[in-house]
Parts: structure tokens; sequence; C-alpha cells
């Protein structure tokens, strides 16, 4: 082995370790806690709507949600959704599209529970109630954004 060849094998470790932590870095995206109320009704064709709140590194975000969904859809209820958002950098990484196919019904109340992905990254791991009676078998898009 040359004599530069050791330094330059530990530059390369040292540099190489160093980039990797720092992509690892938990620090680089956070989380905080959400809660909102969907309204949905439909007939083949279903609409939601609702709104909530962000509660982000101290400072509470309001929200503004709406939906389509199309497949077997008859009924109205409404859920109620609490959980935690993670992998978000600041407040308007939560804004965007979540979309899930789905499956149920719920007569009376219900409870739910579902893990939700957007464009940004952001994941939703929420558990709600609802309350209504509806039958569904259909895709749903759910869109979430900030109140301005």
């Amino acid at each position: 082995m040359s004599v530069w060849s050791r330094p330059r094998a530990l530059l390369a470790t040292i540099v190489l370790a160093a980039a990797s932590s720092s992509a690892l870095s938990p620090a680089q995206a956070d989380g905080g806690r959400i809660q909102f109320s969907v309204i949905k009704a439909g007939l083949v064709i279903g609409g939601s709507g609702g709104s909530g709140t962000l509660n982000f590194k101290g400072r509470r975000y309001p929200l503004s949600i709406g939906g389509l969904s199309y497949g077997f859809t008859f009924g109205a209820s409404q859920t109620d959704f609490r959980g935690t958002v993670s992998n978000i950098r600041r407040p308007q990484d939560v804004e965007g599209v979540y979309a899930a196919g789905s499956a149920g019904a719920a007569l009376g109340r219900g409870a739910q529970v579902i893990v939700l992905t957007n464009q940004n990254g952001a994941v939703l791991t929420l558990s709600g109630r609802s309350v209504g009676a509806i039958v569904s078998a259909d895709l749903n898009g759910l869109a979430l954004s900030l109140s301005r």
C-alpha cells in the first residue's frame, strides 16, 4: 500500500460516515398532531368536505378538506379523525391528495383506522369514529389544504 492510500481511505471513510449520518438524521423531518371532521354523502358518485386543525411545532394551522369518490356509494356519514402526521418539514407538506381504495359499511357508530400518504411524503396515521348510514366500495381521494 502506498503512503497516500491509507490517508485517502481514512478520508473517504470519514466523508461517507458524515454523509450517511446527515442523510439519515431524524432532525430533517418532524411531525405533529392532526384532527378533522369529514362529512361524506353519495349515490354512486360521492363527495366529502370538512375542516380541522394541524398542530405543528407549537402552532395551530386550520385545514380544509374536500374529496370525491366513485364506485358503489350509498348514504351519508360523518367521521371525526384524530391522529398524527409524520415526515413533514413545514406545515405546507400536509397539503395534497391522499388516495385510497376502500370498502366498508357504517350504520350508527363505527370505528376506523387508516394510514395515508400524499405526494410530499407526509404520512397521516388516523383513527376515527363514524356516525351515519353509508355503504361503500369505492375509490376515494381526499384533498387536504391549509386554510388561508
